[in-house]
């Protein structure tokens, strides 16, 4: 029963904690407002959810959203060097990552976290679903590359929503 009625309850409480960021307040109103559309989106949106959501590992799960936003925060300093620095050097490339992952959330969590992230974009995730097409903006070393988004992201995704 309480699981028709709160269908995703992470969720709610994310999309409650958004819309607070949002609206810049956590006054009274602004918070019964983020719990009516935490609770309306998750609810609304159930028949498009094919499977419920699975957290494996919370505490990884808030150690990879550190080590996101961190990689977001760092990335922007650097993309921003290296623009007003000397862009005719940088090397852009696109590379595939192969991917082992199982879960369709987690590939998209995946593919969402390198587009995210400033200087990187998905591109393309192949028809086997073993592999993605990311496009970097400024790539030196291919494997070193490769090794990062397995490590930092992947690895972690596999963790939280798989095991």
């Amino acid at each position: 029963m309480m699981q028709r009625l709160l269908p995703h309850p992470l969720l709610t409480v994310l999309l409650t904690l958004i819309w607070l960021l949002l609206s810049n307040s956590i006054a009274l109103g602004q918070l019964v407002l983020g719990m009516l559309l935490g609770w309306a989106i998750p609810f609304f949106a159930l028949p498009f959810w094919p499977d419920k959501v699975k957290v494996h590992k919370p505490l990884t799960l808030l150690k990879f959203t550190y080590i996101l936003l961190h990689d977001i925060v760092e990335a922007n300093f650097i993309v921003a060097a290296r623009i007003l620095g000397n862009p005719a050097k940088l090397r852009p490339a696109f590379i595939v990552v192969p991917i082992d992952l199982d879960s369709d959330f987690a590939m998209s969590i995946l593919a969402n976290t390198t587009c995210l992230t400033p200087g990187s974009l998905s591109a393309l995730l192949a028809p086997d679903r073993k592999s993605i097409l990311v496009h970097a903006m400024d790539v030196e070393d291919e494997e070193a590359f490769i090794r990062t988004i397995k490590t930092r992201y992947e690895q972690p995704l596999k963790e939280i929503f798989e095991e």
